[in-house]
């Protein structure tokens, strides 16, 4: 292979890169721009890679990615991936001088909030969530004067100011042990209804007495898959195992084989024999299970969440070269201590695994 003529790397770095890349991507086929991960593609991103991962170097700073970005950024430069939850342990525990949260930017908030001393940074100011565009500060707090004896959880899908007014952050990971164990019995769940409705389905199921009154906000990627869908598949492939999000609606739920958040999805998925599973989540995940579960067999069924898809490798480089303001993530302080108190609130009582 031959370095270009303004690249900075040597022919052996770009062909070590390019092999790399080639090893971690290769099983990948549930891929967003319909992309076949062979060598001509990894050689082709090589040179990108190389620079963010020097920038991360040179620049102190750690890329956190979540499962649902493209395969090239979480394999190609993420430090850590995960789920909400995780990232938001590997924020709070970051020493470093930059945090680069290729995500959407609630997440990217939430790094913020537990790691105000870094520069926080998003590749894309418009990667939003359908879920935390759904309610305001301001609509919470009319909501919390209807129900005043209510203890408020918020789902962390969700802004810094409706964390800043709620009692308690839960993830989909938590979400059913912590409200089990909170003290009041009337809780107002935001921004998710179906998550709520399936919070009020397991708490019934675990004989726990609880009010769950919850505002009307929706995933737009989860709120899709259907009965209709899961039946028609099972059909087709016998010995099927479908596994849904709690995002997912009521009906989905009930008729899915697994229930769980993005982490306990591939934990089950890793650890179950079936000839097939279908995956009622974003499809980014789908493809972290082709690389690192290239035996499991997957049929269609994933949607593509689009602010999600806003992440790029040039964007991502470009925010470590020079962030324009932005792409800075900046919080009131107030609103960040207070926001803070919320999710420090869930990890003190997030059992221990």
């Amino acid at each position: 292979m031959v370095a270009r003529v303004d690249s900075p790397f040597t022919p052996a770095e770009l062909e070590a890169e390019t092999d790399r890349l080639l090893r971690a991507l290769l099983h990948v086929e549930c891929d967003p721009r319909g992309r076949t991960w062979n060598l001509d593609t990894c050689r082709e991103i090589a040179p990108l890679t190389l620079e963010i991962n020097r920038l991360k170097r040179e620049k102190n700073a750690v890329i956190l990615t979540h499962s649902y970005v493209e395969p090239e950024i979480v394999y190609g430069v993420g430090d850590f991936k995960g789920d909400s939850y995780y990232l938001a342990q590997q924020a709070k525990n970051a020493h470093a001088d930059i945090i680069l949260f290729a995500g959407v930017v609630f997440m990217a908030e939430t790094a913020k909030i537990l790691s105000p001393q870094a520069t926080v940074i998003v590749p894309d100011r418009g990667s939003g969530c359908s879920l935390a565009d759904s309610i305001t500060g301001d609509e919470l707090r009319r909501l919390k004067s209807v129900y005043p004896d209510a203890t408020v959880v918020c789902y962390i899908n969700s802004t810094a100011e409706v964390k800043a007014e709620s009692d308690v952050c839960v993830t989909s990971g938590n979400v059913y042990d912590i409200v089990a164990n909170l003290p009041a019995r009337r809780i107002l769940f935001v921004p998710d209804r179906l998550m709520a409705q399936n919070l009020r389905a397991e708490l019934k199921a675990r004989g726990v007495d609880k009010d769950v009154i919850s505002s009307d906000g929706t995933c737009m990627v989860h709120d899709e898959f259907t009965v209709a869908q899961i039946a028609e598949a099972r059909a087709q492939f016998p010995g099927l195992k479908v596994v849904a999000h709690p995002e997912c609606t009521r009906e989905v739920a009930a008729a899915a084989d697994f229930v769980g958040s993005t982490g306990a999805m591939m934990a089950y998925v890793k650890t179950t024999a079936a000839p097939y599973f279908l995956m009622l989540t974003e499809c980014g995940l789908v493809g972290r299970l082709e690389v690192e579960s290239p035996e499991k067999n997957f049929i269609g069924g994933c949607r593509l969440c689009p602010y999600m898809k806003l992440n790029s490798l040039e964007k991502i480089r470009d925010a470590l070269l020079a962030p324009r303001p932005d792409q800075i993530v900046t919080l009131d302080e107030d609103i960040r201590l207070r926001a803070s108190r919320c999710i420090e609130r869930m990890f003190e009582l997030t059992p221990a695994k």
